[in-house]
């Protein structure tokens, strides 16, 4: 399963958004380090189902009248500082726990209303602008400090007469998330030595700053886009990183409606339906979060879940099927699974994904939506179904 990490400064809201993400339960509070201990939960993205392209719905789970929800693993850990780095705050236990996540998303208190330490001060007061590449700099010195306390041991290895410097530096850096290939691509970018003892400390971070935006794609949320100064957002999209405005707050609210049965709402959607009997205060909250969804096109949450998986991480969703007549598993469930693959995935690398066995003895596939053989090799697209013949099927 995909991994996200939310990540940010304490009480930018990360807590609110993951609970809003998962409704996992866990503690909301406005002081730092609400969060101790990592949570781990699981979230979805959202993409269409292909069961629109048929008379009927799929009626999976995940599936609500065409809006197909794709679980990925979602994590909160707790809020950076700076220094984090060298150890500050809780800093060595949040950059451990982001080791393993695919993509990282940067909670901002857009408002401005939490200083550098995650403590309360008057909107507007704080620039949020100097959160946009806090993240990055403390990932990037923890992984420079990672691969400095290591080197000796390239070094060592160096003095091989059959060494090879990106195997090397891929025994190193696996923990972080790297493979060969990440390695060799930030290689391929770097002017260095080739004798590892001539590597100076510069040459290691830049190491590590390639290694950590190639394996550590990152992706800025806008939080508590209801209260922030418009000029605070505008500011933010200025900075050329890619920016979602949210409010985790209001996403949480018509969650909780929506398990209520007071409104009609999927995650993702961009307006919501009032169906049940609601309070003039119930009324006026609702509608105060209906007036920036109008301006968003949503609260954000949903949109930045999507954005760090399909366009960060460029993945595609696949739907594998063993009836491609009827798109159905054995048991008659309609697109009962859904992937998510890198784009250039081919039938095999789903055959691979669905179960090692299946890969292991895979035979030829056919795409369900044209009924036809294709090739080892086709490109998977978004949506497709795909029946996989396999001696293991």
């Amino acid at each position: 399963m995909i991994s996200i990490a939310l990540a940010g400064k304490p009480n930018a809201g990360k807590s609110t958004f993951y609970k809003a993400a998962t409704m996992a339960d866990v503690d909301v509070a406005n002081y730092p380090f609400t969060t101790i201990d990592a949570n781990r939960g699981v979230s979805h993205v959202r993409t269409e189902c292909p069961c629109l392209e048929r008379d009927e719905r799929c009626g999976d789970d995940n599936c609500r009248g065409g809006k197909r929800y794709v679980p990925v693993e979602l994590l909160d850990v707790a809020g950076l500082v700076p220094g984090a780095h060298e150890g500050r705050g809780l800093g060595n236990q949040f950059l451990d726990e982001l080791t393993n996540a695919d993509a990282i998303v940067n909670v901002v208190d857009a408002s401005g209303g939490t200083n550098e330490e995650g403590e309360p001060v008057e909107i507007g007061s704080y620039d949020p602008v100097d959160e946009v590449d806090f993240i990055e700099e403390e990932m990037d010195q923890w992984l420079t400090g990672i691969i400095d306390r290591n080197w000796e041991s390239v070094e060592r290895k160096s003095r091989s007469p059959d060494f090879d410097i990106d195997d090397a530096l891929a025994d190193m850096l696996t923990g972080f998330g790297a493979t060969e290939a990440d390695v060799a691509a930030s290689l391929r970018e770097l002017d260095y030595p080739a004798d590892p003892i001539q590597w100076t400390d510069d040459h290691r971070e830049a190491l590590a700053r390639d290694v950590r935006a190639r394996t550590k794609p990152i992706i800025l949320v806008a939080n508590k886009a209801d209260v922030a100064p418009p000029e605070n957002i505008e500011r933010l999209r200025e900075t050329g990183k890619p920016v979602i405005p949210a409010t985790a707050e209001g996403e949480l609210a018509l969650r909780q409606a929506e398990q209520a049965g007071v409104v009609d709402y999927d995650p993702g959607d961009d307006d919501f339906e009032v169906v049940g009997d609601l309070s003039d205060e119930q009324e006026a909250g609702l509608e105060k979060i209906r007036e920036v969804m109008a301006e968003w096109g949503g609260t954000g949450v949903q949109a930045a879940m999507n954005a760090a998986v399909y366009d960060l991480l460029d993945r595609i969703t696949a739907y594998p099927v063993q009836n491609e007549t009827k798109w159905t598993d054995a048991k008659g469930n309609v697109l009962p699974d859904a992937f998510l693959l890198p784009r250039g995935s081919t039938p095999v690398d789903l055959a691979h994904a669905v179960h090692s066995d299946i890969g292991e003895g895979y035979l030829h596939a056919v795409n369900a939506k044209t009924n036809r053989d294709i090739s080892d090799d086709y490109e998977l697209e978004e949506g497709d179904v795909i029946k996989i013949v396999s001696t293991a099927s």
